[in-house]
């Protein structure tokens, strides 16, 4: 038999063989596929009916009205009415249009207490006191989910522009401590943070990221899958891990409160509720608070309701007069 007799039968001989072979391996390589994807399926499935909060999505009529802030983690978009109905100026706060003006201005500064979480234009403690001190200029600075270090940040900023003769800094008792510990605050959204290293005391953080849930309303696969949320998510939390430090509170505060005395002006304080870690070190310091509970909240919110922001207003009226801010009323004969 010829040589090219023999390689014609050699070749036919094995390319039956080859050819079972890359028909098993495709085979093989189709069922790990489908195995894979039945998985991220199920995964999809279970992350959809568990709805995890931090993997939600929420609708854009509900969404507060913010953007992020490499300096201070997020502020409200100035010029925007919500669907709430709630208008952000065009210095990016919750309320009145600010026009120029001789009055004496009383700057109340907070999270979402002071923003007015739940309730209307023209229904927060700064409304109120609007209407009944009519000798001065009220401003609203609250930014929902602050803490007292964005809150003091926000404050350097605004002041060029507000220049105002009082401050009063809301303190939220429930979550200012907690939050002013960390980087890390609601499902892992980003924001800066007061810490001491190597003696030194400083603002860290800074630029802040922008948060995962930036990403979920700007990629369309994070629109439509739990699955990459997660994803998403797993990724800022190994990319920028959480940071908790020891409470910087009183740090931040008494830096606070240098900064608006040595402009001139006063520096008090409301709290939410009885504070026992940071009232000692009010009274120690001397400086002057009024404390906020017993004043209404809205049901399953927590936040202060229309009459809750009334008891407030009240309150503060209380330790303005106190403070010689105000006019004490004339005695009656």
């Amino acid at each position: 038999m010829s040589s090219d007799s023999s390689a014609k039968s050699s070749s036919k001989s094995t390319s039956p063989a080859a050819g079972g072979r890359r028909w098993s391996l495709a085979k093989a390589i189709a069922l790990q596929v489908g195995i894979v994807l039945l998985c991220l399926l199920a995964i999809e499935i279970f992350l959809r009916v568990a709805d995890f909060r931090d993997l939600r999505l929420t609708p854009e009529a509900v969404r507060l009205p913010y953007q992020h802030d490499a300096e201070i983690g997020w502020v409200p978009i100035p010029n925007k009415v919500t669907s709430f109905g709630a208008s952000i100026n065009s210095l990016g706060l919750r309320d009145v249009e600010l026009a120029p003006t001789t009055k004496p201005t009383i700057l109340f500064i907070g999270d979402s207490f002071v923003y007015g979480a739940g309730v209307k234009d023209g229904e927060r403690f700064t409304d109120r006191l609007r209407e009944q001190l009519p000798d001065f200029r009220i401003v609203n600075a609250g930014v929902a989910a602050y803490g007292t270090d964005q809150e003091y940040l926000l404050l350097r900023r605004l002041w060029p522009k507000i220049e105002p003769k009082v401050v009063v800094l809301m303190v939220c008792v429930e979550n200012d401590h907690r939050d002013n510990a960390t980087n890390s605050v609601h499902g892992h959204t980003l924001k800066p943070y007061y810490s001491e290293r190597d003696g030194e005391w400083d603002f860290r953080g800074m630029p802040v990221p922008r948060g995962h849930k930036y990403y979920y309303y700007r990629n369309v696969l994070a629109e439509h899958s739990a699955l990459v949320r997660l994803g998403i998510e797993l990724y800022m939390l190994m990319r920028y891990p959480a940071v908790v430090v020891p409470d910087p509170t009183t740090k931040l505060i008494g830096m606070m409160r240098q900064f608006v005395e040595s402009h001139g002006a006063k520096f008090l304080v409301g709290l939410q509720l009885p504070d026992p870690a940071l009232e000692p070190y009010l009274q120690a310091a001397h400086i002057p608070y009024v404390r906020m509970d017993g004043a209404d909240t809205l049901p399953n919110d927590g936040h202060w309701s229309p009459k809750g922001h009334l008891t407030v207003a009240e309150r503060l009226k209380g330790m303005l007069t106190a403070e010689k801010v105000l006019a004490a009323p004339p005695v009656e004969q």
